[in-house]
């Protein structure tokens, strides 16, 4: 038997997005955008720090963590060095690094046209992707659904989440 043959289509993917930096956050969106083109639906559910990605104040100025990211390494060749030097952690704590990562990782998504966040989260919606907060980690962080981009669908609990991610062919993913 062909281990191919028992597989299931993807039919709707559910994104969990738990980091609010620019490189938590972008993976999330990239995913749920692809799916949407595939015909895939798609949802995403914004939890403890990912809910930055959703806060109007902060949606478009969510920077790139440069403190204890053992994968600074992959942006060295965006500075004309080769992937195998490391960054220095050290560095990282060093004022105007995290700006600087920042602006560098913005310039290059803008050069792939890549979206900015709110623009991203605009498409996702428009294309019937739906956008949910998490209740817990709202209130933990004392936090309103007008403090929210418009696009965001609802404000859900766990249990409701795991309700909308519920059917055949669905896959939750966490970022």
């Amino acid at each position: 038997m062909n281990p191919s043959d028992d597989k299931q289509p993807v039919k709707k993917v559910c994104i969990i997005v738990s980091r609010g930096s620019l490189d938590g956050v972008y993976p999330a969106l990239i995913m749920a955008n692809g799916a949407r083109m595939e015909g895939i639906e798609a949802s995403l559910f914004f939890t403890f720090f990912g809910l930055n990605a959703l806060v109007k104040k902060t949606l478009d100025h969510l920077k790139v963590a440069t403190v204890g990211n053992p994968a600074m390494n992959m942006a060295m060749p965006m500075l004309g060095m080769p992937m195998t030097m490391p960054f220095p952690t050290w560095m990282g704590g060093l004022p105007g690094i995290s700006a600087f990562a920042t602006g560098l990782m913005n310039k290059k998504m803008e050069e792939l046209d890549i979206p900015p966040v709110g623009e991203f989260l605009e498409l996702i919606s428009d294309s019937g992707g739906k956008i949910f907060a998490c209740k817990l980690a709202m209130d933990m962080f004392k936090l309103k659904q007008e403090d929210l981009s418009d696009r965001v669908d609802g404000v859900l609990t766990v249990g409701q989440f795991y309700e909308e991610s519920a059917g055949e062919g669905t896959h939750i993913l966490f970022t």
